[in-house]
């Protein structure tokens, strides 16, 4: 059975089934499941094989434009240098043109060299390490068999991954929490090591076998963890922790992170070294052969994964966990739990298994309140906009009102630049992509530092483009290897020098799609190339731009194409407009995000409808709600073209895609005039939060119905239409939660309906 909307995107790669420390901690051989005696110590090459074209035919079935694969164990670098080539390179072979591979391996790091380091900068694996703190605390587990510490030759691995030459394969830390350890000595033991990212562990356990609990504390565990967040807290965040970084995006209604909280559902696979299927390692806590499917790569596709009972069963809803967990305050943040923690054994077979919270409910429970209120109270201390004049104020609640000048949304438009200069330095120190890492990522740097002495303003036109943040925010979210991170570094390099009309050539990696490579130039358009891997380089002249790639030159007129089909050169269309210039986007790959109703490249015919109805859909605005026409001209660049499709919605919006919407043509040019406003309204709130605080991060969630109710302002602007009877506006009541501002917000949105 197929699955049109679930699919697998993360797959752990088992390259030796062996290890060469004897960590007491570890769930592969210490705990319930022993499957690991009777699997080959290594996989074949045609396990390999077939595990590669397994993903490849998961990522062209279901469209996927990224998979995530971790080499692991066992201890994965016994699989030696010859093993880890193997399983990259079929890997590579398989998903070339086909997706892009995000590839990593983690180790305890006892083996790790300068030739596995050469290795994994030649095949593009970044690198996760395991360690749990300072000497005393890593060998309380993280030991030889013989009681030898390993300590001492993991922060040797460490200090060759942060060599200029290696640092960008440094992929983070991974420290499963002891509670008996200084939580302090820990956390600073483990930021010492310059780290891009730490995972904090719970340690593997379930009500059978349940965790040690020291001391007189109900919830050592959260006690320990909320230690190390204030810490953290405290230091200004100087390290990015995905546990806190879940908890702070689940509190405000987002996903998580990780797979052991929130509602994510589960999308990962194991393939261990005789090719079978199995699903998370954590599941080898709760009983022998707990893991287990009974399939392999030979004889089952991922999709017939994904039918299994078990993997549906870590695809839970809210409405699928325990009672106790449905009832609980906090089941969005902690989603009960990871899900083998949850494994009891009852008195019948009926009551035995997963329907249970997890063994470390309390502490889940008093974790998340922790930081819920260490969040509430920093918005107590930072809730204030020191720099606000009267005039200030003044746009404010002329905003809150539905409207907005051109001048205010040039300043919000100054908040999001000041925005995404501060998600390039948080991008370039994550991933260290600096001048002493490779040469395509320090050109990169180079070329965007120098554009932004040499030609600013081309510069920040692109990074103004929607997809720019939306790419940066989803990097530093879910990582991305250092090929990943330089190829979009690479790619707003060169549009900017193509506007700045730049003489020098820019070196571009290729997008892989099944159609060929693809030169992508973020607000500029794309180049569709029959050489489907490799690079391009882009020269600006005066008159056109040549693309060097494969052996090919083209040179491209800077109006070729806007208004007659190109073959290859496929620019963004202007629309331009008495007082309004706003761009179709139909090119970005990057405009997928929007979901699987957006339009194909339009037609020279449909860009024409398209054109003639903004047009009459302007004088519409112009003539019924001239307030809302200022700030649309001012803040809505971009216009995705969706398809119309029943059940799907007709406009969409993006906190990070600021400046874009997305529209299904409508029947007539008033009802598209209704939706650019409407959906506007919910790109200029989401715009205002990067100028000011509007709620507490744990109060975020209220946010929604205030966004709904800012949008119901402007339809109930249009009065009676034939094609769409307005919104009422509704939603003012003043929630608890929101800051001063976020406060007065509503009170001129209040204002504002009362005199409608």
């Amino acid at each position: 059975m197929g699955h049109p909307s679930l699919t697998l995107t993360q797959f752990v790669v088992k390259v030796h089934s062996r290890c060469d420390l004897a960590c007491d901690h570890c769930y592969v051989y210490e705990h319930a499941d022993t499957s690991w005696r009777g699997r080959p110590r290594t996989p074949s090459r045609a396990i390999l094989a077939r595990t590669a074209q397994r993903i490849a035919e998961h990522a062209r079935t279901h469209g996927l434009s990224t998979v995530h694969v971790v080499l692991h164990g066992g201890e994965p670098l016994l699989a030696g240098p010859a093993g880890i080539r193997a399983a990259a390179e079929e890997l590579h072979r398989a998903l070339d043109g086909v997706t892009v591979l995000d590839l990593k391996i983690h180790t305890n790091g006892v083996l790790l060299s300068e030739r596995f380091c050469d290795l994994f900068d030649e095949l593009g694996i970044t690198v996760g390490v395991s360690l749990d703190g300072d000497k005393q605390a890593n060998d309380r587990h993280r030991r030889y068999a013989d009681g030898r510490s390993s300590h001492a030759k993991v922060l040797k691995a460490v200090e060759l991954l942060n060599r200029p030459r290696y640092r960008h394969l440094f992929a983070g830390l991974l420290c499963t929490v002891d509670v008996e350890n200084d939580p302090v000595a820990v956390y600073d033991a483990l930021v010492a090591l310059d780290p891009p990212r730490i995972d904090f562990l719970l340690p593997h356990a379930t009500w059978d076998a349940p965790p040690p609990h020291p001391g007189a504390s109900p919830t050592p565990y959260a006690d320990w963890l909320d230690t190390i967040y204030a810490r953290w807290d405290a230091a200004g965040r100087p390290v990015g922790i995905r546990m806190f970084e879940s908890l702070q995006r689940t509190l405000r209604g987002e996903s998580s992170l990780i797979e052991s909280l929130g509602l994510t559902p589960a999308d990962l696979v194991v393939v261990e070294t005789d090719g079978t299927f199995e699903q998370a390692d954590s599941l080898k806590t709760a009983y022998d052969g707990a893991p287990v499917t009974g399939m392999d790569v030979f004889h089952h596709t991922l999709d017939e994964v994904l039918d299994h009972p078990g993997m549906a069963a870590r695809r839970q809803t809210v409405d699928d966990l325990s009672a106790a967990c449905r009832a609980c305050p906090v089941v969005t943040s902690c989603g009960g739990g990871l899900y083998a923690h949850r494994y009891r054994t009852g008195d019948t077979p009926e009551d035995t298994g997963f329907d249970n919270p997890s063994v470390f409910c309390p502490d889940l429970k008093a974790l998340v309140h922790a930081v819920e209120d260490r969040e509430t109270e920093r918005i107590r201390r930072d809730d204030a906009w020191p720099s606000a004049t009267a005039e200030d104020l003044a746009a404010f609640d002329d905003l809150a009102a539905g409207h907005g000048s051109a001048d205010t949304l040039d300043e919000l438009a100054h908040a999001q630049q000041l925005a995404m200069a501060d998600l390039l330095a948080a991008l370039r120190q994550r991933t260290d992509l600096g001048v002493e890492t490779d040469p395509p990522a320090r050109a990169a740097w180079e070329l965007l530092d120098a554009l932004d002495t040499e030609a600013p303003d081309a510069l920040d036109t692109v990074l103004a483009h929607p997809w720019t943040r939306s790419w940066g925010t989803a990097l530093l979210l879910g990582g991305g290897a250092g090929s990943i991170v330089t190829a979009g570094l690479a790619e707003l390099a060169a549009a900017a020098s193509l506007l700045a009309r730049r003489p020098d050539p820019v070196t571009v990696p290729l997008r892989s799609t099944p159609r060929g490579g693809l030169l992508r130039l973020p607000g500029l358009g794309v180049v569709h190339l029959t050489c489907t891997t490799g690079t391009a380089e882009v020269t600006a002249h005066d008159e056109e731009f040549t693309v060097r790639a494969g052996g090919r030159e083209l040179r491209i007129g800077w109006g070729e194409g806007i208004d007659s089909p190109s073959p290859l050169w496929h620019p963004v269309r202007l629309v331009e407009l008495p007082g309004w210039t706003v761009a179709l986007e139909d090119t970005d790959p990057l405009r997928t995000a929007w979901g699987s109703t957006v339009a194909d490249r339009l037609a020279p015919s449909a860009a024409k409808d398209w054109a003639e109805d903004l047009a009459a859909a302007w004088d519409v605005i112009d003539s019924r709600v001239p307030a809302f026409a200022p700030a649309l001209a001012a803040g809505l660049r971009s216009i995705t073209p969706l398809e119309r499709r029943d059940g799907h919605p007709a406009s969409l919006s993006s906190r990070d895609a600021v400046g874009a919407v997305g529209i299904a043509l409508p029947e007539s040019p008033e009802a598209l005039a209704l939706l650019l406003v409407s959906e506007f309204q919910r790109v200029k709130f989401r715009a205002l939060q990067d100028s000011c605080t509007l709620a507490a991060p744990v109060a975020v969630h209220l946010l929604g119905p205030i966004e709904d109710a800012y949008a119901q302002l402007a339809e109930a602007a249009f009065g009676p239409m034939a094609d769409r009877a307005p919104s009422a506006p509704s939603g003012f009541t003043t929630p608890a939660g929101l800051s001063a501002l976020g406060e007065r917000f509503v009170r001129g949105m209040r204002g504002k309906a009362a005199h409608s």
